[in-house]
């Protein structure tokens, strides 16, 4: 799957990454996770201290597939607010998903600080505001449900926004303690720590298929060799739906930019997080090095030479967009990129179990939490697959059931 085109920006800031070897013999182990991303690594660092013998293969070098397009708002709202989720699953189910995902940014950054080399994890408080007067009362009825369910969050006026930040809106949710960081330094730190706790890694390692047999499945990589498997991670986030779609996926396609260095960022205390209602939105957060992140505009194709085709345009937008929310800040773009993305119907991300693929599981953390959604769900993974009771894990298997259903 051609994931992406353009720049990236976020290799830059880590050029020299360790490298592992690709696989060169037949081997065996207890747990195979196949992909070297972001959702790869979380669920090596998960399993790295079960005592189970695990092995993590990629096709290419680590932490170069979609996790080097990640723009890493780290947050657990998501595009599909707190109210549309309980008219999908009930007020508990829905607030149970958000306590989970609020849960798993503490978890990040507790796990950033004992990774071998900074993640450049911030604690990032958010703005989340109408992009019309029409969608106050929707931003008003999520602050009754958010509040009343604990979270650490505000409403401003349009007047309370105009006093911090130059953006026009008749109102705004502030959400309190969310955060940021970088995708690769976060992957690669993950992957070393887990290596360094008896996981073996392997690069450069494609499989071409597979066999079941009565304890195991056996995958054959492209340089003729075999790993003889207890169990299967299918965790090549938007790859997955190459080899078992799933009909709850969405894919389409984003853009982002990355501007060069900015010196002031006086009309942007904090540093907050950005974000809108109107669909498709825009979204904005900076970086260590005073750079803007600014995404969206996406577009419902999934071709990839139609993705392509907008890109420049979708880039000047961007900026044209960025200048309209900051207008004292005048900023050139010096990355800039067009990726899928993937999202799902009912706005919560799935754990996919499937008959044509026995012992196997994918983890598709699809939506604009996939870091935060990787870290719930390969603890549900990591919990499962070692027997402990994972009441979660019903909220995400690809089977769940709605209230209507129940």
């Amino acid at each position: 799957m051609d994931l992406l085109s353009g720049t990236l920006y976020w290799p830059t800031t880590y050029p020299n990454p360790r490298t592992y070897p690709g696989l060169e013999e037949d081997i065996s182990c207890d747990v195979l996770i196949v992909g070297g991303g972001s959702s790869g690594a979380q669920c090596a660092h998960y399993f790295a201290d079960t005592g189970l013998d695990v092995v993590l293969i990629d096709k290419g070098r680590f932490a170069t597939g979609s996790t080097a397009a990640n723009t890493a708002l780290i947050q657990y709202a998501g595009d599909k607010m707190f109210g549309p989720l309980i008219n999908t699953f009930g007020e508990a189910k829905a607030a149970q998903h958000l306590k989970l995902c609020e849960e798993a940014i503490g978890e990040i950054e507790t796990v950033c600080g004992t990774l071998p080399f900074s993640s450049d994890f911030l604690r990032r408080d958010s703005l989340y505001y109408a992009s019309s007067k029409e969608d106050v009362p929707t931003l008003q009825e999520e602050l009754t449900l958010l509040q009343k369910h604990g979270f650490k969050v505000d409403y401003w006026t349009g007047e309370q926004v105009i006093q911090q930040y130059p953006i026009q809106t008749p109102g705004a949710l502030y959400y309190h303690d969310d955060g940021e960081l970088n995708p690769i330094k976060f992957t690669l730190g993950l992957l070393e720590s887990a290596h360094t706790r008896k996981v073996r890694l392997y690069e450069q390692t494609e499989w071409k298929g597979h066999k079941q047999e009565k304890d195991a499945v056996i995958f054959y990589t492209t340089n003729h060799h075999s790993i003889k498997a207890q169990h299967v991670i299918f965790a090549g986030g938007y790859a997955n739906q190459s080899i078992k779609p799933d009909k709850n996926a969405v894919l389409t396609s984003s853009y982002n930019l990355v501007t060069k260095p900015v010196a002031d960022f006086s009309s942007w205390p904090n540093r907050i997080l950005i974000w809108e209602t109107a669909r498709p939105y825009i979204y904005l957060r900076t970086t260590p090095d005073h750079r803007i992140i600014i995404g969206g505009l996406d577009e419902t194709t999934t071709i990839a030479e139609e993705r392509d085709r907008h890109l420049h345009r979708k880039k000047d937008q961007l900026l044209t967009e960025l200048n309209r929310r900051f207008p004292n800040i005048q900023v050139e773009a010096e990355f800039y990129l067009a990726a899928f993305y993937g999202g799902t119907h009912d706005g919560l991300p799935i754990l996919g179990i499937y008959d044509e693929f026995p012992r196997c599981t994918f983890l598709n953390a699809y939506g604009d939490n996939g870091l935060v959604y990787s870290m719930v769900l390969a603890r549900i993974l990591r919990d499962m697959l070692t027997g402990v009771s994972s009441p979660s894990a019903e909220l995400y298997l690809q089977k769940r059931l709605t209230p209507a259903e129940l």
